[in-house]
């Protein structure tokens, strides 16, 4: 039996209690409730604060567990599954640029910046991509920090895929819609989808920065087929702000986000935690590895 005070009383002066919860784990699964109950009240609120499923995460990662249950069952499963083009003409098919984010382009506006439209229109291709597992600073605002840690989620968990607004958008996979939602933060998703797709365990994947047309296609409950078009990409006024995109992410665990949101950026100290909650999108876009390289 784990001594829990003992490990309760380290967590005291930690700013980051993310890493203290994964370091605590390295000697054997941890229960997350035990912990809580004799933590310092103001180490628990501060974890209370934040989603449990992702603590619990945290913790069976540190256990040298997977930090999703099924993670392996999901994984074999993409990489055996035929997906369908989320896009039309195929990326693969058509001329597209890498978009990196850390002055690689230094002539390239940020992605939140209107003039962005103007600069990749000149570039004279139908797509840009956006990297998955990029650290980017545009997630520097207090929208992307917790009280669990002093470290804000920067690391981007989808990939982006840039196009014309109205661009169609096609299901990968066979789904139930789960959440059809309009987040309205600034530089939140806007307009965004969450399918359900079966397997050996369930899977999800989030399509965000959509158009207004996606409540008017889907509604929470129904199912789609492989191919059919769910949704279009939104312009600035309805997509949180941002240019013209697609935010395509796979979500092995909703953790207990129960809104129609998910994290779409996790914290770096944590990537070995967030990769396996949402794995590499190209396992499902398929798209050759020279598209992200400049």
């Amino acid at each position: 039996m784990p001594d829990y005070p003992a490990l309760a009383a380290q967590f005291s002066d930690q700013p980051d209690l993310y890493s203290a919860l994964f370091q605590a784990a390295a000697n054997g699964p941890l229960d997350l409730p035990a912990l809580l109950a004799v933590c310092d009240p103001h180490v628990a609120a501060r974890l209370a604060s934040v989603d449990q499923g992702l603590l619990r995460a945290i913790l069976r990662a540190g256990a040298g567990q997977e930090a999703v249950v099924g993670l392996g069952d999901v994984l074999a499963h993409l990489a055996a599954a035929t997906p369908a083009p989320v896009f039309l003409p195929e990326i693969n098919d058509s001329p597209s640029i890498a978009l990196p984010t850390a002055n690689e382009r230094p002539d390239m506006p940020a992605f939140s910046d209107q003039a962005f439209d103007t600069w990749f229109a000149a570039q004279g291709v139908p797509y840009g991509i956006g990297l998955y597992g990029e650290n980017r600073k545009v997630y520097a605002t207090d929208q992307f920090a917790d009280k669990a840690s002093h470290e804000r989620r920067t690391v981007h968990l989808g990939i982006d895929v840039f196009a014309p607004a109205g661009t169609p958008v096609h299901a990968p996979f066979a789904a139930k819609v789960l959440h059809v939602t309009y987040n309205a933060d600034p530089l939140d998703y806007g307009h965004t989808l969450i399918l359900e797709h079966a397997g050996p365990v369930p899977f999800y994947t989030l399509y965000g920065h959509l158009g207004g047309s996606l409540p008017k296609l889907l509604q929470v409950g129904d199912h789609v087929t492989p191919g059919q078009i769910i949704a279009h990409l939104g312009d600035w006024h309805e997509n949180g702000g941002w240019a013209p995109h697609l935010h395509f992410q796979i979500m092995t665990s909703m953790l207990e986000q129960t809104k129609g949101n998910f994290f779409g950026v996790g914290h770096a100290g944590l990537w070995k935690v967030w990769s396996q909650i949402c794995p590499d999108p190209n396992l499902i876009l398929r798209l050759n590895p020279a598209r992200f390289e400049m």
